[in-house]
């Protein structure tokens, strides 16, 4: 007699990476908060407790998925104590200090990545919205009609900083020290936390 199995998987040696790429384009067409761990099981086939086996929960498999070398969760309770008129500051101090240390290599590669396959860009955007910014910005009081505005104009001012001085490596930002990078440009981080804005013209798509 035959031993035969139905159901979904249970564990085959190719279930993680079936579950991870089933992440990915889950995360990558829905985005982290829609992309559930019983979708993404669903897609993979296999049962929602062996998600959680393998990498426990959604933001673990997330972190995963995209391969980020540090996880933020462990770096923005630094980043965030203290004042709010020091976030801008303490925010580009640690991003400094994880890009200039040994794990930067891979933080470039996965920005590198992001700038030729679109399925890696989405996840990369997901990553800098949920995992980064949500994070900073709810600790500091905002109009909520400002703070997603606040958040894209941080993250044009890290994102820009990533790619001129470790990815084009433009000099001399990409060999000058991290203290004058600080303090150059924190401020502008700074401003775009708390400082005045202007307010919101009308949507691009109104001008069409």
């Amino acid at each position: 007699m035959t031993d035969r199995r139905t159901g979904r998987r249970r564990g085959k040696p190719d279930t993680r990476a079936a579950i991870l790429t089933a992440a990915r384009e889950l995360f990558a067409e829905r985005g982290y908060d829609a992309a559930s761990i019983r979708a993404i099981a669903a897609r993979a086939d296999v049962d929602a407790a062996l998600v959680h086996h393998y990498f426990g929960t959604k933001e673990q498999l997330f972190l995963t998925a995209i391969q980020v070398p540090v996880n933020p969760a462990e770096l923005l309770p630094d980043v965030l104590a203290g004042s709010r008129e020091g976030i801008g500051e303490r925010l580009v101090r640690t991003f400094l200090r994880v890009w200039d240390s040994p794990v930067g290599a891979s933080a470039v590669a996965l920005l590198r990545s992001a700038m030729s396959n679109d399925w890696t860009l989405r996840l990369l955007r997901e990553f800098l919205t949920t995992q980064v910014l949500r994070r900073v910005l709810a600790a500091v009081p905002l109009d909520p009609a400002e703070a997603p505005y606040r958040a894209s104009l941080v993250a044009s001012q890290i994102a820009g900083l990533a790619m001129t001085r470790y990815v084009v490596r433009l000099e001399p930002l990409a060999s000058a020290p991290a203290d004058w990078v600080v303090a150059a440009i924190a401020p502008t981080v700074q401003r775009y936390i708390s400082g005045e804005l202007p307010r919101p013209g009308p949507d691009r798509s109104d001008a069409e």
